[in-house]
């Protein structure tokens, strides 16, 4: 079975052809431009062969097409007919209480992501877009949404509840859904098979760090907290978020700097988090580089990183009553061992110590805590991508 991974995003699409004989990736790229000059599509079969396309692409349409043409091309394409492809599974970022889990995508469920679309203004648009896209250029395929919120649905009331009037949940859905949840289940499961035990018997803080960054508490196999909240905004220090702040500083500085709200929107979202402390990049391997030359606002904007990753993995093994591993992933998580040690450090009292040569790693399935550590410390690298075509697959085949 060969199923076909979409990440629509505003002027962006990423792409994964799998062979779910195998689960092995077919081709992969991305669409980058959408509706802007100098588009293009970035394309590379299963045999490393990369080629990039610069083509005008206006539309969401005009680059699916692009990039079906691509698949079925004599000199790249690794697919005779369309009709190899059984299914497309779609990643949607927001599927508010509606969806709790992966589902088959028809004309309800479309109105349904509609209907929440509010609460993630800046992705769900997209995601549906591309949806719509795949149906109409692709009618006869089963399409799949994986909700980045579903697997945080087991939250208990008293974890994803705000101490605000209860009214703006009932009317409006104001409460923490999380997100990342595609790569904290994903981790999870894959950190309980490499301790070779049940995932329904371990306690495991998942920490899903790169320019969006969230930590979840996953007991038992399923998600019982997780530090992002109604947006992706809460939380920890990211690329350009800022995270957990006194709300008290919205309209103070709102006030003094005489700004409007979507103004001040763009501060917490896009001006924030490690770019706004450091003064110097979104990418915490420039702001590394600049720490390592002496630059203090790269210094603190490092340490503050950290230390809220660290205060979260306290906390979460507070409310789980223990913890058994503590698992990192994503960009950063994956290739920073600056970063994990520095999450690490001090938490000895846990039962946690740092291994620092097998710590000397990037992107790669291993143990980064000495061998006689009684909470495991490990470095997994996520695979969203083949958790939407497993779960498409899964669906399908009902």
């Amino acid at each position: 079975m060969k199923i076909l991974v979409i990440n629509s995003g505003s002027s962006s699409l990423k792409y994964q052809l799998f062979n779910m004989e195998t689960e092995s990736v077919l081709a992969k790229g991305l669409i980058q431009r959408i509706g802007i000059e100098d588009s293009f599509l970035e394309y590379e079969n299963g045999e490393g062969e990369e080629i990039v396309i610069e083509k005008d692409i206006p539309t969401h349409k005009v680059g699916i097409e692009l990039l079906l043409e691509t698949l079925l091309s004599d000199d790249h394409g690794v697919l005779e007919s369309m009709d190899e492809v059984e299914a497309v599974g779609h990643r949607i970022v927001h599927g508010g209480e509606a969806f709790a889990h992966s589902t088959i995508i028809d004309d309800e469920a479309i109105k349904n992501l509609e209907d929440v679309a509010d609460l993630a203004p800046l992705h769900n648009p997209p995601n549906i877009m591309g949806i719509k896209v795949c149906k109409e250029l692709m009618p006869d395929k089963p399409q799949v949404g994986v909700f980045d919120t579903a697997f945080h649905q087991s939250m208990p009331e008293k974890a994803y509840i705000y101490a605000l009037p209860y009214e703006y949940y009932k009317k409006y859905g104001v409460r923490r859904y999380g997100f990342h949840g595609t790569s904290h289940g994903y981790v999870a499961k894959r950190a309980a098979q490499m301790m070779d035990k049940p995932l329904s018997e371990l306690k495991i803080i998942t920490c899903h760090l790169g320019n969006g960054a969230s930590v979840a508490a996953v007991k038992n196999g399923k998600s019982v907290d997780t530090s992002m909240g109604l947006t992706p905004l809460e939380g920890l220090v990211m690329g350009t978020r800022c995270g957990d702040i006194d709300p008290a500083i919205i309209p103070f500085i709102m006030d003094k700097e005489d700004i409007s709200a979507s103004e001040m929107d763009d501060i917490l979202n896009k001006e924030s988090g490690l770019l706004g402390v450091s003064g110097v990049s979104s990418d915490s391997r420039d702001v590394e580089d600049a720490a390592a030359e002496g630059n203090h606002q790269a210094e603190i904007a490092i340490e503050l990183f950290n230390y809220r990753v660290k205060k979260y993995i306290g906390a979460y093994t507070a409310a789980m009553g223990g913890v058994d591993a503590i698992v990192f992933t994503a960009g950063i998580g994956e290739n920073s061992k600056d970063t994990r040690a520095g999450v690490l450090e001090g938490l000895e009292y846990l039962g946690v110590e740092v291994d620092y040569e097998a710590n000397d790693c990037r992107g790669k399935e291993v143990f980064i805590s000495t061998a006689d550590s009684k909470v495991k410390a490990m470095v997994v690298p996520t695979n969203e991508e083949l958790v939407i075509a497993r779960d498409t697959m899964e669906l399908v085949n009902q």
